[in-house]
């Protein structure tokens, strides 16, 4: 894996890697846990949605591969799917733990890596597992989605404060570009040049991007994933 691209290929990740792909022509990416035997686990909303930036979960599909592709419990926005049917034709990529504050603020695009440490392999597959079997809550696509439910297996990691964002890269990007282009306006006086502009913009972007990063943030706790659904976020039954 590169500065520029998170790109591997199947031989090469391995059980209890975080991947994603990107769906609508680049417009998001969907993340999941790669558990072996070509499988993934992943979280999705369920039913239908009109939201274009989320992964909905479809009972109609079905794999000719796996008999038990699309597994989930009754309500469960979790899946277990076939790697195939979780890229639906797209690239693989991976994400990365454990990179430096340059590296991290140097890949503009959120949602592909994380100062915060993973945790071991066992781990992440039994977090992941349980959740297949117990759920993840209510899909929410700024607080509790595909990036929020990867990024728990891996680090054991919840955030504290419901308001704002979640632990989600991607979500924090969405979020930051127009926080950055807002903060950087009562610039464009003193900076009267586009370039200059742009460049303002594009580091306050960074900085808030950064500031959100699990890795860094103070409102963050560890939670055993048996006790998830008594810790200070979840309430499986919000409506």
């Amino acid at each position: 894996m590169g500065l520029l691209t998170n790109r591997v290929e199947k031989h090469e990740i391995k059980p209890g890697d975080h991947i994603y792909t990107y769906r609508a022509v680049f417009a998001y990416s969907h993340h999941g846990i790669f558990v072996g035997g070509s499988k993934v686990v992943h979280f999705t909303r369920v039913g239908n949605t009109s939201s274009s930036n989320s992964e909905v979960y479809d009972e109609s599909e079905e794999c000719p591969t796996f008999p038990d592709c699309g597994f989930r419990q009754p309500d469960s926005g979790v899946v277990l799917s076939c790697l195939d049917c979780f890229l639906r034709n797209g690239s693989l990529y991976c994400f990365e733990y454990g990179v430096t504050p340059s590296v991290f603020i140097a890949k503009v695009r959120g949602g592909t890596c994380t100062t915060a440490a993973f945790d071991p392999t066992d781990m992440v597959i039994h977090r992941a597992m349980y959740l297949l079997q117990n759920g993840f809550g209510n899909y929410d696509v700024f607080q509790n989605n595909c990036e929020d439910f990867a990024l728990y297996c891996k680090t054991g990691l919840l955030t504290v404060d419901r308001v704002g964002v979640g632990r989600s890269g991607q979500a924090s990007s969405v979020i930051g570009a127009p926080l950055a282009a807002l903060l950087s306006s009562p610039l464009k006086f003193l900076l009267p040049s586009p370039v200059g502009m742009a460049t303002v913009t594009a580091g306050m972007y960074c900085v808030s991007r950064y500031a959100t990063d699990i890795g860094v943030r103070t409102d963050v706790i560890k939670v055993a994933v048996e006790d998830l659904a008594g810790s200070v976020r979840w309430e499986n039954n919000e409506g």
